[in-house]
């Protein structure tokens, strides 16, 4: 298993979804969950695999997905320090 540092370097950010699906029981009521995991854009592999095990697996039917990705670490705010001068 990796850090988040690590797939951070790697290029990975952090996505956020909001699903919004039906109750089994009430179809006319929705209900929202929030869904949050490192992954990469545009491809949102981890993304998609949920909501397609969601479509396989849970019995509320999805109504909408919103998401959002920010990459925490971008390449010009990644510095590799070698050393440290202290001053007193």
């Amino acid at each position: 298993m990796q850090s988040e540092t690590e797939l951070m370097l790697r290029g990975y950010g952090l996505t956020t979804a909001e699903l919004y699906y039906r109750m089994p029981d009430y179809k006319n009521v929705l209900n929202s969950y929030i869904w949050q995991d490192y992954d990469l854009a545009p491809d949102h592999k981890k993304l998609f695999g949920f909501i397609e095990f969601w479509q396989d697996s849970i019995e509320g039917p999805l109504h909408s997905v919103r998401f959002t990705h920010r990459k925490m670490i971008s390449a010009g705010e990644w510095r590799n320090v070698v050393g440290e001068f202290r001053y007193h």
